[in-house]
């Protein structure tokens, strides 16, 4: 029997506040919206669970890897919705006590975690009105991590990485070929409007698949404006479906035919020299 080769996925935005709460029942309302929708894979953003009114509010909430409220309310969701939930990031304890790892854990229709990725890069930003200085209360995360999924009879390789990341070419060329790249953000407003789109773009282009942004996107409690714009890519670099600010998601599919046709009329990945 013919298996269509397409999935259908979508990356939801959101205006996180300092409630967890409140953040938990947007994101239940949000991936109910999109799964009704049809999308078999959902991506929530960086940082959904909380935006906290300071730095260190993120410590607090802190969950042990595989246990914890936050953890059980996506297994719980990705259950519920027969879905792959890609759990933006949730803040697990770190080496440090004083700190978290900011993580992406992917969930499984039966609520497994069946990936996992830790930021690596860190986000630094100074300037006379604005200061962000992750390492202060983040750990990097030191390993890259893609994950399979299957559906329908086919699989898909999908890659994890979290905003800042998207500065760093070389991240992604670590990866083994991916479908689709997944990337939870919270970009601010004064970086996002300059380069978000266009490294977006120049990501899925240079690496030939897909992109899904699923970003946070407007006014916070704690005064911090965050640029939105979550998305989804298509390998030559067009843009499918956009949502510039506010609550609410993008939808889309992503295809193997439109893949191998990229890849095979223009094999650049098969191009690249490495230097020794």
């Amino acid at each position: 029997s013919y298996m269509p080769s397409s999935l259908t996925v979508a990356a939801i935005q959101m205006i996180s506040s300092a409630s967890l709460a409140e953040n938990l029942g947007v994101a239940t309302r949000l991936i109910s919206e999109a799964a009704d929708a049809g999308a078999k894979v959902i991506a929530l953003p960086e940082y959904f669970c909380l935006m906290g009114l300071k730095d260190t509010d993120k410590v607090a909430i802190r969950e042990a890897y595989g246990n914890g409220p936050i953890q059980t309310a996506m297994q719980e969701l990705a259950q519920q919705h027969q879905v792959h939930l890609i759990a933006g990031t949730i803040p697990l304890e770190a080496s440090d006590r004083q700190k978290v790892l900011n993580t992406t854990l992917v969930f499984n229709p039966q609520g497994l975690c069946i990936a996992r990725y830790d930021k690596m890069h860190l986000f630094g930003f100074q300037t006379e009105k604005e200061c962000y200085q992750e390492s202060e209360t983040i750990e990097a995360g030191n390993q890259i991590s893609t994950v399979r999924i299957h559906d329908q009879g086919n699989n898909w390789v999908f890659g994890l990485s979290i905003c800042y990341d998207l500065r760093f070419p070389e991240l992604y060329r670590q990866h083994e070929p991916v479908d689709c790249q997944v990337i939870p953000a919270a970009f601010t407003h004064t970086t996002g409007k300059d380069h978000w789109e266009i490294l977006l773009r120049a990501r899925a282009i240079e690496n030939q698949c897909y992109f899904l942004a699923s970003a946070q996107g407007g006014m916070h409690q704690n005064q911090r404006q965050t640029w939105g714009q979550s998305m989804l890519i298509d390998p030559w670099g067009q843009i499918m479906q956009e949502l510039a600010t506010g609550e609410g998601f993008v939808i889309g599919q992503i295809h193997q035919e439109t893949l191998e046709g990229v890849r095979s009329k223009l094999p650049a990945l098969k191009h690249r020299k490495l230097s020794s």
